[in-house]
């Protein structure tokens, strides 16, 4: 039977899952990606989906903490999910975890509200998206799923996985600024 603690690991392995595929379909959004003209040739709603996504794994993202209270074993209060510097385990791991929650939230709050905000401001604030993911890799890459404080195995599946979606973002995100469009994108250094 898993237990709170094992089900608390599979809901973080899934919401770094989520914003991967959330943070993926962004790039594909910044640009102009069109899925009527390019493949699959479908009338997809990209910016919906991506917007979806965020609420999913915020949901998710909330709910990988909260779910330790159910546990006997674990010892966490309410106030060691909130302020995790003071977490029974773990709290450098678990400060990093909450930091990089606080900056998801911080990020689909804005995005909800960015018709109060000017364009190029909500912009620069949705960059705290890849602080968020930054943050969100390590702790997902640190923390041990058993709440056991044992040294962190790099080959492990679940640590491979989180590894290799830091990968994929990282990859993404380099081939998205070098082949920016506008004026210092790839048509303008083709002119020179």
């Amino acid at each position: 039977m898993p237990t709170a603690i094992d089900a608390s690991s599979v809901l973080g392995l899934v919401a770094v899952g989520v914003f991967t595929a959330q943070i993926l379909i962004g790039l594909l959004l910044s640009v102009g990606y069109n899925p009527v003209r390019q493949w699959p040739r479908q009338r997809v709603k990209l910016f919906i989906f991506h917007n979806w996504l965020a609420y999913i794994g915020l949901t998710i993202a909330c709910t990988h903490p909260l779910v330790l209270l159910l546990s006997s074993t674990a010892g966490f209060r309410l106030f060691d999910i909130l302020v995790p510097i003071w977490s029974p385990t773990q709290p450098v791991p678990n400060t990093l975890g909450a930091a990089a929650l606080y900056l998801v939230t911080f990020v689909v709050l804005t995005s909800y509200f960015r018709r109060l905000l000017a364009h190029h401001t909500w912009k620069l604030l949705h960059y705290a998206a890849y602080a968020a993911a930054a943050v969100f890799y390590v702790h997902g890459t640190l923390a041990d799923p058993l709440l056991q404080n044992r040294p962190v195995d790099w080959i492990d599946a679940e640590k491979m996985y989180v590894e290799a979606c830091a990968l994929v973002v990282a990859a993404a995100t380099i081939a998205r600024v070098r082949h920016r469009r506008g004026p210092r994108g790839r048509l303008s250094r083709a002119s020179v």
